[in-house]
């Protein structure tokens, strides 16, 4: 399984269109994507500035903001089919086809999840990829450094990823990587190893 995490910051990008084809073409049930929250994230936030709810609270609800993004990716491509659960994601996988997780159900039924900020997308992307057993754990970034290995400490403190990243990504059962929205073009024809070595940063401790 590769998990492959896109982020909200793609949509309106024709690479995020791309990326989509990437996954519903050659996933052959073996691609999961891991939505970000974009828009409806940024939306929660500004509701818990306006209300002063909790962050448990606003975690709930930016949680469901990735399950609207998710959805929207889903519709953006006819090939793609969504998963709430690691059933819904057997299914899938016996259909061939390439998956949208929509998070809510399984986040907020889990109690090793903290209900913070501090906890994205990222640290999500992460957390799936341990619970399904995946071989390799993907974010697709609207940018990052140029470097082939990418400590986890300068990706945190440059905000790249979340705070709690590590407590879920190095646990040495996958690798993480990070890759540009750009490099969807060196994977049109399906994602390997090779491939994702040869463009990919690596994250290490």
């Amino acid at each position: 399984m590769w998990v492959v995490k896109i982020g909200g910051s793609l949509l309106g990008s024709p690479e995020l269109e791309r990326w989509l084809e990437v996954a519903a073409k050659h996933s052959d049930g073996h691609v999961i994507i891991v939505p970000g929250g974009g828009i409806f994230a940024d939306a929660v936030r500004a509701a818990q500035l306006q209300s002063k709810i909790s962050d448990a609270c606003a975690h709930q609800l930016a949680v469901l903001a990735m399950d609207q993004f998710g959805l929207l990716l889903a519709d953006m491509n006819p090939l793609l089919a969504t998963a709430s659960s690691e059933m819904e994601i057997d299914e899938r996988t016996w259909q061939h086809r390439g998956i949208v997780w929509l998070p809510s159900k399984m986040v907020l039924n889990s109690d090793s999840i903290p209900k913070t900020w501090d906890m994205t997308a990222d640290s999500l992307a992460a957390w799936l990829a341990h619970k399904l057993g995946a071989k390799h754990l993907i974010l697709v970034k609207s940018d990052k450094p140029n470097e082939k290995r990418l400590s986890l400490k300068a990706i945190i403190n440059d905000g790249l990823v979340d705070q709690v990243f590590g407590d879920f990504a190095l646990d040495k059962l996958f690798y993480p990587w990070i890759v540009k929205k750009g490099d969807c073009v060196h994977f049109e024809d399906g994602i390997d190893e090779q491939k994702l070595s040869r463009v990919c940063s690596s994250v290490v401790c």
